[in-house]
C-alpha cells in the first residue's frame, strides 16, 4: 500500500529561524493519527506544510505520490484550523461556514446551488449540528463551532482531514465527544491527523501517535511509544506512565506525587 500523504526529509522555518528539519513522515489510506508535543514544537507548522500552506526549506511533500506545491492545497484535503485564529465576531451563519468550502465546486456561478445547500446541511447533520444551521457562528458553542469547521472540512468530500488542536478549548465531554465523531469518520473510511497536547484523550481514542517537538522523536501505537524517556523528550519534563490493562494514563511527575500524598492523608484531611 502506497502512503495517502508523505513528508520527505522535510525542513521548514520563518525568516531565519528553523522550527524543525528532516522530518520523515507517512500516512496511509485509513490511518487515525495524533500529532503530540508541547506549544511552540512546530506542530502547526507541519500541518501546514502538508496542506503546501507553508513552503519548506528542503525536502518535499507527497499526496498519492505526486509532490506537492506550495500555496496549491489539493481538493481531496480537509483542514480544520485551531479555534484562536478564526474570527468568530464575523456575521455568518453554521450554513454559510460549511458552504464556504464548496465554493471550489462551483464552476461559474458565484453563489452556492440546491444541491450545494442541500450538501452543506447533510454534513451538519452528520456531525450532530443541523439545528444550528441558521445561527450566527459566533453563538455557538466551542464544540459546535469545532464540528461547524469539521463539517466544512467534510464538504469538499476529501480524502484526508487535517485537524490542529480540534479539542483545545473545549472541556472534556466536548473532547470524547469529538474524538468519538472522528473514529467513526475514521471507521468509514476517511484518513486523519489530528494534534493535540492532550496525551490521554490520544492514549485512549487514537491507535497511532506521533511525538513531535522540532522533529518526529518517535511514532507508534501508543502503548509502545507512550514511555516516561520518550514523554520526557518530546515535553522536557518527567512524566509518570501507568498501564491498566489495555488503557494508559499519563500524569507530570507533581501531579504524581500530590496524588500519592493526597491517598497517604488520613481521611478527614482528603
Amino acid at each position: 500500500m502506497f502512503p495517502l500523504l508523505e513528508a520527505k526529509n522535510l525542513a521548514c522555518g520563518y525568516q531565519q529561524s528553523p522550527v524543525f528539519s528532516h522530518v520523515n513522515l507517512s500516512l496511509y489510506p485509513g490511518q487515525l493519527a495524533g500529532l503530540v508535543g508541547p506549544s511552540g514544537s512546530g506542530k502547526t507548522t507541519l500541518i501546514k506544510a502538508l496542506l503546501g500552506l507553508v513552503k519548506p526549506w528542503a525536502g518535499e511533500v507527497c499526496i498519492q505520490q505526486q509532490r506537492l506545491q506550495a500555496g496549491q492545497t489539493p481538493f481531496k484535503m480537509g483542514y480544520v484550523p485551531q479555534v484562536e485564529t478564526v474570527d468568530w465576531n464575523f456575521p455568518v451563519t453554521a450554513e454559510e461556514v460549511v458552504m464556504m468550502g464548496r465554493y471550489r465546486k462551483q464552476r461559474f456561478f458565484p453563489f452556492p446551488s440546491k444541491r450545494d445547500r442541500t450538501i452543506a446541511r447533510e454534513l451538519l447533520r452528520r456531525v450532530g449540528v443541523e439545528h444550528v444551521a441558521k445561527r450566527s457562528i459566533g453563538e455557538l458553542s466551542g464544540g459546535q463551532q469545532q464540528r461547524v469547521f469539521l463539517a466544512r472540512a467534510l464538504v469538499g468530500e476529501p480524502d484526508i482531514v487535517l485537524l490542529d488542536e480540534p479539542t483545545s478549548s473545549s472541556d472534556l465531554h466536548i473532547q470524547h465527544e469529538l474524538l468519538h465523531l472522528l473514529a467513526e469518520l475514521n471507521a468509514q473510511g476517511l484518513t486523519i491527523l489530528l494534534s493535540t497536547h492532550d496525551l490521554n484523550s490520544v492514549a485512549t481514542h487514537l491507535p497511532w501517535v506521533i511525538c513531535f517537538n522540532h522533529g518526529i522523536v518517535a511514532q507508534g501505537d501508543p502503548m509502545d511509544v507512550f514511555t516516561p524517556s520518550t514523554l520526557a523528550e518530546t515535553f522536557g519534563g518527567s512524566m509518570v506512565v501507568n498501564h491498566d490493562g489495555d488503557r494508559i494514563m499519563i500524569a507530570g511527575s507533581m501531579t504524581s506525587v500530590r496524588h500519592q500524598m493526597k491517598t497517604n492523608l488520613p481521611a478527614v484531611l482528603r
